[in-house]
Parts: C-alpha cells; structure tokens; sequence
C-alpha cells in the first residue's frame, strides 16, 4: 500500500492561467504527485482560447459572468464530461473549491463509492462583497457559512494550509478530520539580483516595496497605499510596485492620485507566471495587507528570493512570518505598517538578517514535504474506506421532514466505535441520536 501507485481526479474551478494561490497550489501538487509516478486527471473549466499542455487536464464548458471576470463558472449539463470521468479507475477524489466543480467531485465520488479529499483554500464569506448588488452582504456571508459547513462535513478529510483556517472551519461546526499542510513552494530560480533589475530598468539607488496579488477590494489595498503616502514623505528613494491586475484596479489608481503618489507608483499588471520570479528578484521588500487569505503562498515565494516581508495580522498570510525573524507582522493600521517599514530600511544590517532568514524559512515549506503529506492523508483516507465498505459507513443523526443530515463514521476493528462527533458507543453513545451500526 505504501508504495502503490495512485489514481486520483482533482476538480478545481481555478487552475492555470488563472493566476491564484489556488491554481499555483494544484499546479504544484499536481506536478510533484506525477513526479513521484502518481496519475492525476484534473477536471476544471475551460478558458477562452487557453490550450492545454496537460493531455490529462478536462476543461468543462464555461462561461464568465460579470460578478467574476477573468473567472469562467462551469455549466451542466456534464454528461460527457462524466463519462470521461468513467474511463478511469480512480482511487480518489480531490477537490479545491466547495462550489459547483467541487459538487461535481463530491457527486462523482458519491456515485462511484470513492473516497475524497477536498482543501480548505480560501475564506469564502470574505468575498460576499461581490454579491452586494444581489442580496444583502450579511444573507450572503450566512449562505457562504452554512454551505461551509454542508459541504466539508460530508467529505471524507479536509486540507487546510494554515492553523488559522483550521480554527474558521471548526468555529463553522465543520467536525470532518481536518489536517493542515502548508501549501509548498518550488526553489527560486537561479536569477542574480542585479541582472533582474537591469532588465526592470530600476535604477540602482531605488529601493522597491513589492506587492503580488490580484487588486481586489478584499486584499485591504487602502492600508498599503496610505502607508506608501507616509514612508514616500520620509524616503525619496522609496518606490510601489504592484504585480497583478482585478477589478480593483481603477479604484487604486484613483488612491494613488489621490494621496499624491501616483509618480512613484507602478501597476504593472497581469504577469505570467514564468515571469514573477524576477520581480521577486528585483524587489528590496515584499508588503501585504490582504486579511482574507489562509495561506499568503506570495509571502513564501518572495521569501524564497531573499525578500523580508510585512504584513498586516489577520487571516493566515502572517502564518509564515516569524516576526522580528523573517519579516514582520503589523497592526491593520498604516501607521503602524509604515513605521515598520521604515525601520527595515533605515537598517541595514536588520535588513541582512532578516533576508537571509527569510531564505532559510523557504527552504523547509518545499512541494515535495507538501506532496508527501498530502499523500500520506490519500492512503489514510482510502484505508479508512475499504474498511467503511465493509462495515457501514453512514448514521442517521436526525430527521426534520424531508430533511435528513448524515455524519461519517468509521470503527477499525481495534478502535471503539465512534461516530462524526467523536463520541464513542462505549460511553452511552451520542448526544446528537446518533445511531451505531
């Protein structure tokens, strides 16, 4: 079992080109598990006039709406794709999003008796904003918790790159095993600092604040131009970059005009891929204000190149920062984010240090440490189904008319049985009327 070759299907509704942490993290999952002789079939939506590399990648019909530009939204019927789907023997099911491809996974998986997996992302309620014009922001943000919970309760093992996600799921009710794997990063290519400068054309005694992300009204972009206004007025040498594009885009630039410091500001725009890493190179300091994230995946990737990071607590972004060590973590105050700032480049010596911890923080959140977590719960997750298939696997814990709400279960036979509460039949059972088979 330990060595034996894996079949596994991933839904996602991002994945390259879209440029995300969510499709940088299946990228490099997806990359590694085949590096070590797994087969893993992705299942996404299609992307006008994107051709795939991957032969194993299926793109579903798609559209993009207004609501989500940049992001096409898959749409049924998917027939043909199931049948795609039913070619292969697949030993499980990994999905990346709770939503419409992630409900396909779930539904295949069901139908299928396999097992599945499904990675905990992003802090979906965060993004209710974007429906405003729909139904109230509070009603969104309630339906967002509540499928949450329906959703990663009725998975077999959940994934979650940070400690801070963990505890929003099960502040959710979400009582699924939950393991927490940072999402790794690939080495930092060999690319030296002065050479990616030359070809960025910065000027040697410019000193570049970088930030890489899309420009969204979620990532707290008003922080980070307030505090570029204030260390602009204490160093003239300072610079702000911006790596990304997003519907914000018109709104920041408005700031930027606005506080004074649209001539030493720069939107760079969408950048492939391929092509970030010499921004990172380039770049004196990473900055990030974004409080929605559960993994900062940016944070690591500049840190690999030796970048020192801020950013603002809250989320898990701040998660790979050792404050003081690497980086720093700050209040959501520009104040605050600028004096700090001004402190890394007022010394230099500070400045050395944390670079060169910051490389070394790199270093120990690789994709094959990642790969081999992810794998280890794979091989957890299929064991714990074949024994399921052989003594039940579902209890009835209540019935509300024609509602009716299930709880895994597992009872290896060297373990009490216990039910999705944790409570064990041993004990009088559970609270919730859990019925044990």
């Amino acid at each position: 079992m330990e060595n034996e070759r894996l079949r596994v299907a991933i839904f996602t509704d991002s994945a390259l080109p879209i440029l995300n942490g969510v499709s940088v993290s299946v990228d490099a999952l997806v990359a590694e598990l085949r590096n070590e002789g797994h087969s893993v079939h992705v299942f996404t939506a299609h992307y006008p006039g994107y051709k795939d590399p991957d032969p194993n990648t299926y793109r579903f019909r798609a559209i993009e709406t207004p609501l989500a530009r940049g992001y096409p939204i898959s749409y049924p019927p998917f027939y043909r794709m199931l049948l795609k789907f039913r070619r292969h023997e697949f030993d499980l099911v990994h999905t990346h999003t709770p939503f419409l491809l992630g409900m396909v996974g779930f539904r295949w998986a069901e139908s299928h008796g396999l097992p599945i997996v499904s990675t905990y992302h992003t802090l979906y309620d965060r993004y209710a904003h974007y429906f405003k014009n729909l139904l109230p922001h509070r009603y969104i943000r309630f339906r967002i918790a509540k499928h949450t919970n329906f959703y990663y309760n009725r998975v077999d093992h959940v994934i979650t790159p940070t400690e801070a996600s963990m505890k929003w799921l099960r502040r959710h009710s979400v009582v699924s095993p939950v393991t927490v794997i940072p999402t790794g990063i690939p080495p930092a290519l060999m690319m030296s600092r002065a050479e990616a400068r030359q070809t960025l054309s910065i000027a040697p005694e410019l000193k570049v604040m970088l930030y890489v992300g899309r420009l969204a009204k979620e990532k707290n972009l008003g922080v980070l131009f307030e505090m570029a206004a204030k260390v602009f007025a204490e160093d003239r040498a300072l610079r702000l970059w911006l790596v990304g594009d997003g519907p914000f885009r018109d709104e920041c630039s408005a700031m930027a005009r606005r506080l004074g410091i649209g001539d030493r500001v720069r939107f760079v725009g969408f950048v492939p891929r391929a092509e970030v890493d010499r921004y990172y190179a380039a770049a004196d300091l990473f900055v990030f204000s974004s409080i929605t994230e559960t993994q900062g995946l940016v944070i690591q990737e500049a840190m690999s190149y030796g970048l020192p990071a801020i950013a603002v607590a809250g989320g898990g972004a701040s998660a790979s920062i050792l404050d003081g060590e690497n980086g720093f973590v700050v209040k959501n105050d520009p104040a605050d984010f600028a004096e700090t700032t001004l402190q890394v480049f007022g010394n230099d010596t500070l400045q050395a240090r944390l670079s060169e911890q910051a490389v070394r923080s790199a270093r120990s959140q690789g994709v094959p440490q990642m790969c081999a977590s992810v794998v280890s719960v794979y091989r957890h997750v299929i064991a714990c189904k074949s024994v399921e298939s052989k003594h039940g696997s579902y209890a009835e814990v209540y019935s509300k008319g024609n509602s009716r709400v299930f709880h895994r279960f597992v009872f290896p036979c060297d373990l009490p049985r216990v039910c999705g509460f944790g409570r064990s039949a041993a004990v009088g059972g559970c609270n919730h009327k859990c019925t044990f088979l």
